[in-house]
This record gives C-alpha cells, sequence and structure tokens, in this order.
C-alpha cells in the first residue's frame, strides 16, 4: 500500500504525518510525503517528534512532481492549500483531507512555540494512529 501525505512545503505537518505513519503501520505500507513547494524540515518538527521519540531527522522536503510516477492508495492532504493546489494523481488513490493547524506559524515565547507544536504533534498522531488502524490494518 502506498500512502501519500501532502501539505504547503512539506517542512512540518506532512513531515509528523510521515513520521507517524511509518511508526504506525510498519511494513504494512510505504509512506511518501511532498509538497506543492519545499521548505526543508523545520527542525522544531524534528525536536517535537523526538520528544515522542519517533525520529524524522533524515526526512527530506520533497516536491510532489517527484512522486507522479507512483500508484498511490491514499494520498492525505494535511493542509487547506495542499488541498486546493493538489494536481490529479491518476490511478485509483482516495484523498484524505484535514486541515491541521500550521504550528511554525506561531510567534510567540518558546514555551508559546513548543506548546503549539505539541497540540499539532497529538492532533497528528491520533489522527495517523486512527488512519492506520481503520485503513491500512484491516487491508491486511
Amino acid at each position: 500500500m502506498n500512502i501519500l501525505v501532502l501539505c504547503t512545503g512539506n517542512s512540518c505537518r506532512s513531515q509528523m504525518a510521515e513520521g507517524y505513519l511509518k511508526h504506525f503501520a510498519q511494513e504494512q505500507a510505504t509512506v511518501y510525503s511532498a509538497g506543492v513547494e519545499t521548505h526543508g524540515v523545520n527542525p522544531r518538527a524534528i525536536s517535537i517528534m523526538k520528544e515522542d521519540n519517533i525520529d524524522i531527522s533524515t526526512h527530506t522536503s520533497n516536491n510532489l512532481e517527484e512522486y507522479t510516477a507512483i500508484e498511490f492508495d491514499y494520498i492525505l492532504t494535511v493542509c487547506d492549500n495542499a488541498k486546493e493546489r493538489c494536481p490529479f494523481f491518476p490511478g485509483k488513490a482516495e484523498k484524505l483531507h484535514f486541515n491541521f493547524f500550521d504550528p511554525s506559524k506561531v510567534e510567540g515565547t518558546e514555551e508559546e512555540i513548543h506548546a503549539a507544536f505539541v497540540k499539532t504533534r497529538n492532533q497528528i498522531k491520533e489522527y495517523c494512529k486512527n488512519f492506520v488502524d481503520n485503513t491500512v490494518l484491516k487491508a491486511l
């Protein structure tokens, strides 16, 4: 099963989702993430995932154009901008969407920024766990 997670810049939310989907699905799915643009992997995303023992430090920020030849089973958009700009992918891919808050846009104290990343990370974790339980593992 091939899963693509799309976001605007493939730097934060899609990277966290890729990390959790790989963690929960283990060997049952091949997970990719991409953006309609590439902004590099956000260091705060790496740090917040490390707090939950998920290492995304080797992830790269990829453009969705790199994956047009792959036949996906699911395309998950994790922000409204990516949903609106997501191109047509040939094949049978089912598109699912959830607009997660972008913690990289938060300005304030370190504590406020950290809290925003924790909140988004935890929402993404729950979403990914439910997706894997109800989709990937049920397909076995």
